[in-house]
């Protein structure tokens, strides 16, 4: 049996539940698509040593260092190819770096050698879309049967779709006045919000995982006008589009009288 097979049967065999039991977790975040290393702590390697990085629930070898044979070994096409070319090794400190991380690399890592062992609980998050704040279409429709004191507020809603664990809120200046949260499914997420009209408050919407936000600010002035405003503004819009529309009807009118009287003429 090579010297390598030998420290790898030991240090598979030595002492498994303890490892388990005993070890801290590290937790480690990163954004999808960037690079994460999990350190080793080591500064150097002694003469003899073996490191062997593991993965997931199974303890899926994916990685090693024999120093006394000067090799370095990267099973990156196990357990199902999600660390192809992705998977890198310090030779000298034994930590295991991960390349153009996906979401399928979020989980348990070991760590185990002579001298050290650790575990790691690495999550990936995906990259946070921004915030769209809109307002509530049927807001105007509804409000004729409403009292006179509901037509004050402007009903809004800030969504983000396909998300997971993360926390969508509603900020009024620093103040947080409502959250909504996801955990591992992806989906789209809403949360209203109710203004008065004309108001002088500061709002923002806010989707937040542990590594990072994304801001939406609330512009009242552009998203709240009343519904008389919004009338005015559509009908003024309507009545702009029938005036250019009937004064190009009058000039192809007046175009075509002209070829008439001059056919006539000529006659």
């Amino acid at each position: 049996m090579s010297n390598k097979m030998f420290y790898a049967v030991i240090l598979f065999c030595l002492q498994p539940v303890v490892f388990a039991d005993t070890v801290t977790v590290k937790s480690v975040s990163v954004t999808k698509g960037n690079s994460v290393t999990l350190d080793s702590g080591l500064t150097e390697m002694m003469d003899d040593d073996l490191i062997l990085w593991r993965f997931g629930y199974n303890k899926t070898l994916i990685a090693e260092i024999s120093v006394m044979e000067d090799s370095i070994t990267v099973y990156d096409d196990v357990p199902d190819e999600r660390f192809r070319d992705r998977l890198k090794l310090d030779y000298q400190t034994g930590s295991l770096t991960i390349t153009n991380t996906r979401t399928e690399h979020t989980g348990d890592y070991q760590l185990q050698s002579n001298s050290v062992r650790k575990r790691f609980n690495l999550t990936v998050y995906a990259r946070l879309s921004v915030p769209v704040i809109s307002r509530d279409s049927s807001q105007c429709s509804s409000s004729s049967s409403s009292s006179s004191s509901s037509q004050q507020n402007c009903s809004l809603l800030c969504s983000v779709v396909n998300v997971s664990h993360v926390t969508l809120s509603w900020y009024k200046g620093n103040s947080l006045l409502s959250s909504i949260s996801v955990s591992d499914l992806s989906i789209s997420l809403s949360l209203p919000l109710e203004v008065e009209y004309q108001e002088k408050n500061s709002y923002s919407c806010v989707i937040n995982n542990p590594i990072r936000n994304q801001t939406t600010h609330l512009d009242i002035t552009e998203l709240c006008l009343t519904c008389s405003e919004d009338h005015v503004h559509c009908c003024g819009s309507i009545e702009a589009v029938i005036r250019l529309v009937l004064s190009a009807l009058v000039g192809v009118a007046t175009a075509a009288v002209l070829v008439y009287d001059i056919r006539s003429s000529s006659g």
